[in-house]
């Protein structure tokens, strides 16, 4: 086995003795917990994933990864071969052994905790072409051989959704897990489309107060002209048998990525209902797009076609392999923007110097581009840690998949990155509150960030925060950068509906050129960049 160094390299080769064989004994308990077993059981060794990327991005350049991965001892999960790169399983010092060999460009672990073994094999598991035949720009269908066996996976129970992107609002709880802020999630009766004083900001849905007044969405697509236009929610699932949802959701063009492969299985993007806070992704989807019918809540693009990709694993993270495997599928099934509203575990910041980092930086980034060439645009939240993404900073949480231990604090320079949401080519987008300014908790910064949208306030009770759907039919406040991604997400499907012949960065371009016109300038008004990046989301008309 290997012991996991804190940089996420692995040590030298040892036995495995009493500590690490408890380790392993926790490991699999924590997924039999969690609701599956996706790892099959092993002889007492410890496994890291890898990122194993060629020079060549393209499908020769991901059987050349496969290949040097097999020929050092991994066991090849699954091929990326849109972006030239594999995922791979492997023990000892696989990572120096690849990383040795011609051709290859990067090797990184994804991981700082190992597992027993690889993934297990699930027939069916690995195509990127499954679900809607014929999608556009299906790129050689990448295969794999193993997979978990059911689809499954949840929050973590010491991160959980506040980590991917939200802050709850002091409440009765819905459910299990921990948020950042130490409260649980409130829910509140169906508001019937009433009160949304987030789309009131943008112009669209029904004023706060109005009660059943008729939409200002004047100029807003009609359902049948936004249905023809598909967006990607990538987060904790989405329950696609919520009312406001249940027209939204394209099974055919929904998965799960919960272990860097995709299933297209029916339900596997659905969120795993034993395990709390995993309603964040039906949160961000109903904002996004629900639809309106008088009941529950109404999207910025209520119509849209929603593809359900669901990121968490079973241990409860969001690894670059499945952040990869979402973006390639969304981009495959011809979605016309991806909403990222988390951040890349273990790492809360990942950092050029560090080669295991440096190298999932890379794969997320040809992800992100060839989404992009797809006519894809990249919506991510810019995080709630009222950083400046733009200056040196702290990061007291990472790896955070570890099984005890500190976390380590970790001193900063600007060259390390929030993935997807720094990296070039991705609209970031900062929260604001019902008053337009910025929300304290919002990480800014001049350059880094690109529009600010709704978030709200986690401390203004559930009339500053922003409600939405919630797993069960039910109906959940949250505040965060999470929210305020899913808002701009919304706004280029209206975009793209408007504007069918524009590709990624005419959209983006767009939603830039609209947000800039709007503004004013002034102390924390609209014009202030590093708050606002090109100014407050406007919905296009």
């Amino acid at each position: 086995m290997a012991q996991a160094h804190p940089s996420g390299r692995p040590g030298r080769p040892r036995r495995v003795r009493g500590p690490v064989r408890a380790l392993l004994a926790m490991l699999l308990t924590a997924l039999v917990v969690g609701g599956a077993v996706p790892y099959v059981s092993g002889p007492g060794r410890a496994y890291l994933s890898y990122l194993v990327l060629a020079g060549r991005e393209d499908a020769v350049g991901a059987e050349l990864a496969g290949a040097e991965s097999r020929a050092a001892g991994g066991r090849v999960v699954q091929e990326y071969p849109q972006i030239g790169a594999v995922l791979a399983y492997a023990t000892g010092g696989f990572a120096d052994r690849v990383r040795a060999r011609p051709g290859i460009a990067a090797v990184g672990a994804t991981r700082t905790a190992p597992v027993v073994a690889p993934p297990r094999a699930v027939d069916g598991a690995g195509d990127f072409t499954a679900g809607a035949a014929g999608a556009a720009g299906a790129a050689g269908g990448g295969r794999g051989a193993f997979g978990v066996d059911r689809a499954a996976g949840a929050d973590r129970a010491g991160g959980g959704s506040a980590r991917a992107g939200d802050v709850r609002v002091t409440g009765p709880r819905a459910g299990g897990g921990r948020a950042d802020s130490g409260t649980g999630t409130t829910t509140v009766p169906d508001p019937a489309e009433g009160g949304a004083w987030n789309l009131a900001l943008l112009g669209v849905g029904t004023p706060p107060g109005a009660g059943d007044a008729s939409p200002v969405a004047g100029g807003v697509p009609d359902p049948g002209t936004l249905h023809r236009v598909l967006v990607a929610v990538l987060d904790s699932g989405v329950d696609d048998t919520h009312p406001d949802l249940r027209a939204a959701v394209d099974p055919k063009a929904s998965a799960s990525c919960a272990d860097g492969r995709p299933d297209a299985r029916t339900g596997a993007w659905r969120p795993d209902p034993g395990v709390g806070e995993s309603g964040h992704g039906t949160h961000v989807a109903g904002i996004v797009g629900a639809v309106r019918d008088g009941r529950g809540v109404t999207g910025v693009a209520p119509g849209v076609r929603i593809a359900a990709v669901r990121l968490l694993g079973p241990l409860g993270q969001y690894y670059a392999e499945n952040i990869v495997c979402g973006l390639l599928w969304a981009a495959d099934h011809g979605a016309k923007a991806v909403n990222n509203s988390y951040f890349a575990d273990p790492w809360k910041y990942n950092c050029p110097e560090d080669r295991d980092q440096a190298a999932l930086t890379a794969a997320v980034d040809r992800a992100v581009r060839y989404a992009r060439g797809k006519g894809a645009v990249v919506v991510a939240s810019a995080g709630n840690d009222a950083q400046d993404l733009g200056a040196a900073r702290t990061d007291e949480r990472s790896p955070n998949d570890r099984v005890s231990g500190p976390a380590q604090t970790r001193f900063l320079g600007t060259e390390c990155v929030r993935l997807p949401g720094e990296l070039p080519g991705v609209l970031t987008v900062t929260a604001v509150n019902r008053d337009g300014h910025p929300s304290a908790y919002s990480n800014y910064g001049r350059g880094r960030v690109s529009l600010a949208a709704p978030g709200g306030d986690p401390d203004g009770g559930p009339q500053n925060a922003v409600v939405s759907d919630w797993p069960g039919g039910q109906y959940a406040v949250l505040a965060g950068t999470s929210m305020a991604a899913a808002h701009v997400t919304g706004a280029v499907a209206v975009a793209a509906a408007l504007h069918p012949d524009y590709g990624s960065d005419a959209l983006a371009a767009l939603l830039a050129s609209a947000a800039a016109a709007g503004c004013q300038g002034g102390p924390y008004g609209c014009g202030d960049r590093a708050y606002f990046g090109a100014g407050v989301l406007v919905v296009p008309r």
